[in-house]
């Protein structure tokens, strides 16, 4: 399993889940949260943090610098416009140039734009950006961000913190098997039953942050979402056996048989 890396823009990762770092309770959880997920992924929101000033941003001091590859995303946009310009001051204030596009049009549903979300990673990949676009279980609109020239794509598997688990398997087992990049399932996660469910697809990996942030024990919670991750990866690349019909005896039926 070292050497199974997961590669996104050139940058080669040993962990397959990425971590959102808000609704902790407090700096300390979080941080002992996001040791025990072995992340090397943080994702949060740009309009939370403060651009004039990164190294005394609330948020990020709490956190080792150069341990981690700094995912902002653009929640809170509802346009592509406003998405670009986010991105663009995220970079410039040297946060980073990776991005996670995250377009909603719906206050209660957040479920994200296709067409916003479809038009902010063009313009952002032919600016340079590694853009990781949040988009909605749809295959062919998977397929659409991916030949745009996203790094990965990530679909979601139920409304943003909801933990309502993965709704559309079917869709997400398509998503993978039409993707030349890597798939990140991302949202509506909620145990590490979903998780290990999402890697058994053959998902590249999962980001998440309430069912983490929220959980009564957060490290903990952290701990067995990380485990459900390389559990299920195993599982995948072992290879599952054909669902039958009918029972199959494991030793050998024949010699039961009294002749």
């Amino acid at each position: 399993m070292s050497q199974d890396k997961l590669v996104i823009g050139g940058k080669a990762l040993s962990s397959r889940i990425f971590i959102g770092t808000g609704l902790f309770p407090n700096p300390f959880v979080q941080k002992e949260a996001i040791r025990a997920s072995g992340s090397e992924v943080l994702t949060f929101a740009i309009r939370r943090i403060n651009l004039e000033a990164t190294e005394d941003d609330s948020i990020l001091q709490h956190l080792e610098e150069g341990s981690y590859t700094f995912l902002p995303n653009t929640s809170g946009a509802r346009t592509a416009d406003e998405a670009v310009r986010i991105a663009r001051l995220a970079r410039a204030s040297g946060l980073s140039d990776w991005i996670k596009v995250e377009i909603s049009a719906n206050e209660r549903t957040l479920l994200p734009d296709p067409i916003e979300t479809l038009k902010a990673t063009e313009i952002l990949v032919k600016e340079g950006f590694t853009v990781l676009p949040y988009t909605s279980d749809d295959p062919i609109l998977c397929k659409r961000l991916e030949e745009a020239g996203a790094a990965a794509v990530m679909p979601g598997a139920a409304p943003i913190g909801t933990g309502l688990g993965i709704l559309n398997p079917y869709h997400i087992g398509l998503i993978v098997e039409e993707a030349t990049v890597p798939i990140i399932v991302d949202a509506g996660l909620g145990s590490a039953s979903d998780v290990a469910q999402a890697m058994e697809l053959g998902v590249s990996g999962v980001l998440m942050n309430t069912p983490v942030a929220k959980a009564k024990d957060p490290a903990m919670m952290a701990r067995a979402m990380k485990l459900a991750v390389e559990a299920g990866r195993l599982s995948y690349l072992s290879g599952r056996i054909a669902k039958k019909k009918y029972a199959t005896a494991s030793s050998g039926l024949e010699q039961f048989i009294v002749k």
